[in-house]
């Protein structure tokens, strides 16, 4: 009998997160720090609109690309936020989470062994969606001491003729890392130089500490070479809603729009009626979030300075990336032996790259109880660590 699989599909390898996501299940006493989920309820405004939607039997399938007054309010929060203007009939596409617009991107605009540029430590479907859309992966290796942000003369030594796309993703999981407007700069000259485009993942735009979130499509000469990722999971707690969006050129958008009909054919319609809500009327929802992850970060930083585990200080989502590299173990023996013993699971920093060996991913997206509760035994098993290592 012939090999019914893919070669490439074959040899991906499983999420890094979901491994542990699956250890955690198997341990019903066990507290989890690994995934990236708020532990917040979708504010009761956003359900009811959606529970409205059943109600009134809106059950059927809307446009391919997402229900207009849907568009339209995305369009709006563009032009709010950033002062971008998008045509809600021809540039705005809703897709079925974040998660799908990276994947319709990239298999929309890449050709086989187009090569694109991934800083990492990144999510970790970035370099599958690469090879899975014929691309060819080309790793940064970003820096804890730049703050894990991309430098110009790191992106210039990696170019070369057949690269096509660079792929952003600030503010950053796994490592909180953001890039101001000053930052984004001299990438953006670099991009428009080299005529490369940009896919922008700013699913965390809303979760940022100190200041505004700047997206590089509103650079000049940036917004017909970058497509936006973003959506409702993060900033209005609607991760099972499965609700995403992307923006960009009309030229891309319509081929965005040609996959997503034959793969998908529409976003749900009820979590589009809740998604309108959300837009329009959860701003507030969205600050009191934004505060309690600014107050939990506060707290988590405390602990891990309490602790003696180096971190620098994450200005955006709800991630720290603390180093481990003083115990000589790998980030994978670190995290499952911290499991094992402490019944606590965070994830290991190789699961968003290989240059992430030597840190571990923690959400503070829990409760400062359950933090309290999880740190505190990671103190206890850091500092059983260091007696073994004599430290």
């Amino acid at each position: 009998m012939r090999n019914p699989l893919s070669d490439k599909v074959v040899q991906m390898k499983p999420s890094g997160i979901r491994k542990f996501f699956d250890l955690v299940q198997e341990m019903p006493d066990a507290i989890s720090l690994g995934v990236g989920e708020p532990d917040f309820d979708t504010p009761w405004h956003i359900r009811e609109e959606g529970i409205y939607s059943l109600e009134k039997g809106r059950t059927f399938y809307t446009s391919n690309a997402g229900l207009l007054e849907l568009r339209k309010a995305i369009a709006h929060y563009m032009y709010r936020k950033y002062e971008l203007t998008y045509n809600p009939a021809h540039e705005i596409v809703v897709t079925v989470g974040g998660s799908e617009g990276i994947d319709l991107a990239l298999r929309a605009m890449l050709n086989p062994g187009d090569e694109v540029i991934l800083p990492e430590p990144a999510f970790v479907s970035y370099l599958p969606c690469v090879k899975l859309a014929d691309g060819v992966p080309v790793t940064i290796d970003l820096k804890e001491e730049n703050h894990f942000k991309l430098k110009p003369e790191e992106l210039l030594a990696v170019i070369t003729d057949k690269t096509k796309i660079l792929i952003l993703s600030y503010p950053n999981n796994p490592t909180g890392a953001i890039m101001t407007r000053e930052d984004l700069e001299p990438i953006a000259e670099i991009v428009k130089e080299k005529d490369l485009y940009v896919i922008s993942d700013e699913i965390y735009a809303e979760l940022t500490y100190g200041q505004d979130h700047c997206s590089i499509a509103s650079l000049p000469g940036m917004r017909d070479r970058t497509i936006i990722i973003n959506g409702f999971s993060k900033s209005f707690a609607m991760t099972g809603w499965r609700m995403g969006f992307a923006t960009g050129p009309e030229l891309i958008m319509q081929q965005i729009l040609k996959i997503h009909q034959f793969a998908i054919m529409a976003a749900p319609t009820t979590s589009q009626y809740a998604a309108i809500e959300a837009m329009t009327n959860g701003e507030e929802d969205v600050q009191i979030m934004r505060n309690a992850y600014n107050q939990r970060r506060r707290f988590v930083l405390e602990l891990f300075s309490e602790m003696g585990l180096k971190c620098f200080e994450p200005e955006g989502a709800f991630y720290i990336f603390p180093c481990i590299k003083e115990f000589g173990m790998t980030s994978d023996e670190f995290a499952n032996r911290f499991l094992r013993e402490e019944k606590v699971a965070i994830i290991p920093g190789t699961a968003f790259g290989d240059c992430g060996e030597g840190f571990l991913r923690v959400s503070y997206a829990y409760s400062i109880e359950e933090l309290k509760e999880a740190l505190g035994r990671l103190a206890n098993f850091v500092e059983r660590l260091r007696k073994e290592k004599n430290l």
